[in-house]
């Protein structure tokens, strides 16, 4: 299901193809999140004008609501929210890592742990027990008890229709023991095994695994497991759980795993979970990974910060801010987004945005979508041409994606057409 087509020589980057049910994507690739069966603000029509080929669904929330009976009652995902490309669902183990601790930033700064009213408040849904048999919370739906577990996942993510499955795991804190990381990574892989049963007897045809490799920042138990998941019967591995407290530390221990499936797994697909930042996505490819999701460049968009090829402001522009009242010139001057191919200026945004409408919104998240698609699409054209490292100098030196990055000599570049505004 899974072809390597060019291997970089200076790095562990490369460029492949995922064939799976709903269509091949071209890789490396990033994923959008469509949490609750829809990237937020988009249709999915224009999630594949922009040219992606594979989005995320969340198997936690579409459990709670509207439930994985009524989507399969529908014809699956695919039907129910009208996407006919690839889809990968999650597991639900990153949810019960929030239910628990809040989000990564509120657990890596010790916001919210054991105190009232923090981010682990029932109020929102809470974790009751992590037990070998799976996990209890509350359902931030109803209030009511749940209970999911691997073989539970496996079933929800079955009856969603899912292109790619993750195994179901728990997404290892930061502020725990080693010997809490080590059980919790041995618990991941004895879940492992129960999902690739679940999944050997009752999967759907075509639904393809993915394991997950755990072990926190520790380097000898993130080598043990990328060797547990390397010798099992999944198909792909994702990598996930805590990944450090700042992006070196993330790039290290991303690059110690790597290696090892490099090693014992070199033909397999690689998938980083939850990473979306310009500059973790080049580092990411350089290391080795095919595939990201993060809910970060349409989180952005619905808070008026849009992409833009600015690394000394983090990729970032606030549209929100007054600077930009009266400015006329649209995003990003050639941008073939709807956004700014469609002339909208920063000062009619930054109006949008705070008026509320949710057409500014829309129009920032398909800006930052545009910018990662395109941003993908350079790293891989670097990549097939064998120009990586010059590809990934212009970009971190503020060229713009699609645009700027691969203009010094010729290149067998992919280009997509943009899509009209609507």
């Amino acid at each position: 299901m899974f072809t390597v087509r060019t291997r970089s020589a200076g790095s562990r980057a490369r460029t492949g193809t995922l064939h799976l049910a709903h269509g091949d994507v071209q890789t490396p690739a990033f994923v959008p999140l469509a949490t609750k069966g829809a990237v937020k603000t988009l249709e999915p029509r224009d999630v594949a004008a922009l040219g992606y080929e594979l989005i995320l669904g969340n198997t936690f929330h579409l459990l709670l609501a509207p439930g994985p009976e009524l989507v399969a009652q529908m014809g699956g995902l695919h039907e129910f929210m009208r996407w006919d490309r690839a889809i990968i669902t999650d597991s639900g183990g990153f949810q019960v890592f929030s239910m628990g601790h809040g989000g990564v930033a509120d657990e890596i700064k010790g916001r919210g742990r054991g105190r009232p009213g923090g981010p682990a408040a029932p109020r929102t849904g809470s974790i009751l027990a992590i037990e070998e048999e799976g996990v209890r919370f509350r359902s931030y739906v109803d209030g009511g008890e749940r209970f999911l577990a691997p073989e539970g996942s496996m079933a929800v993510q079955a009856a969603l229709g899912s292109d790619i499955a993750l195994v179901f795991d728990e997404c290892t804190p930061f502020h725990v023991s080693r010997e809490y990381t080590e059980r919790s990574m041995e618990r991941t892989h004895r879940w492992l095994e129960r999902c690739l049963r679940w999944h050997e007897t009752r999967g759907p045809a075509g639904q393809v695994v993915y394991g997950i490799v755990q072990g926190g920042v520790e380097r000898d138990l993130r080598a043990i497991s990328a060797a547990a998941v390397a010798s099992s019967a999944c198909d792909g591995i994702a990598i996930g759980g805590s990944l450090g407290q700042d992006k070196a530390q993330m790039h290290e221990v991303v690059g110690w795993t790597t290696e090892e499936l490099e090693r014992l797994a070199p033909d397999r697909p690689r998938h980083l979970l939850g990473i979306g930042d310009v500059d973790d996505l080049i580092a990411g490819v350089e290391l080795g990974i095919d595939t990201f999701d993060c809910a970060l460049p349409t989180r952005l968009g619905r808070h008026g910060v849009a992409l833009v090829p600015a690394p000394d402001s983090g990729w970032r522009v606030d549209l929100v801010k007054g600077r930009w009242r009266s400015a006329p010139e649209p995003i990003l001057d050639g941008c073939g987004c709807p956004a700014c191919a469609g002339g909208f200026s920063r000062a009619y945004l930054h109006y949008l945005l705070r008026a509320r409408e949710l057409t500014g919104l829309r129009l920032v998240t398909l800006h930052n979508l545009w910018f990662i698609a395109r941003l993908m699409e350079d790293l891989r054209a670097g990549v097939d041409a064998g120009r990586l490292p010059e590809v990934v100098a212009a970009l971190r030196g503020g060229a713009a994606p699609g645009m700027d990055a691969r203009r010094n000599g010729p290149m067998d570049a992919e280009r997509s057409e943009a899509p009209n505004p609507h």
